[in-house]
């Protein structure tokens, strides 16, 4: 007999051809920072270590799911969030939107913070949260990783860079809009698992009695 439990919404295709194709055109951009950093306008900025770690990042998610194969669909807009933080930050460097737009790299820390925030709420806690847990995952996780960019940076580059002695001020802005990221991220993410909007990642009740089977 069917459970009467309403269906989890399927993502829409878009999604999953985003991800794929944002995928791609990161390896071909990656590929053509190794080979002449200045194409992607990266000298100074640890091209060589953004190349490498990139796809770490775009490609944790089907890792992930391809080691453990939770028993649920593949989540492919988490996957989609990961893998445009890191397809964002090389694209406004190869249009030079960093130089050129003064609020450029404030916006980017927001979304990119928010994006990445999104992603592992989406893939750690339950649609069901209370407004206030997804507000708390969402905070303690995003900040951890505006937190872990931030050194990143600072060990790459930052210190050979003559950005140096404004550095410690511009780390507290970007943390503070990776904050404000974080706050973004929990209300949308709250607001669509309230309005049923994106799939949740619990295993139903049901799923599990057929898997201990």
């Amino acid at each position: 007999m069917r459970s009467g439990a309403p269906r989890p919404p399927v993502p829409s295709p878009a999604v999953a051809v985003l991800d794929v194709l944002g995928k791609v055109v990161l390896a071909g951009f990656l590929l053509a920072v190794l080979v002449d950093p200045s194409w992607g306008n990266l000298e100074g900025k640890a091209p060589t270590a953004r190349a490498l770690t990139y796809p770490m990042l775009a490609f944790a998610v089907p890792v992930w799911w391809h080691a453990y194969r939770p028993a649920r669909p593949y989540p492919w807009l988490a996957d989609l969030l990961l893998t445009y933080t890191a397809f964002s930050d090389v694209l406004g460097n190869r249009v030079d939107l960093y130089d050129t737009v003064a609020w450029f790299d404030e916006w980017m820390h927001v979304t990119n913070v928010a994006c990445v925030a999104a992603a592992l709420v989406l893939l750690t806690l339950p649609s069901t949260s209370s407004g206030w847990a997804v507000l708390a995952g969402s905070v303690a996780l995003g900040m951890t990783a505006a937190l872990a960019w931030e050194l990143f940076e600072y060990v790459a580059f930052v210190t050979r860079s003559p950005e140096m002695p404004t550095a410690y001020g511009d780390t507290l802005g970007d943390l503070l809009m990776g904050w404000c990221g974080t706050v973004l991220a929990a209300a949308l993410v709250h607001h669509a698992w309230r309005h049923h909007l994106t799939a949740s990642p619990e295993i139903s009740a049901q799923a599990q009695a057929r898997l201990a089977r």
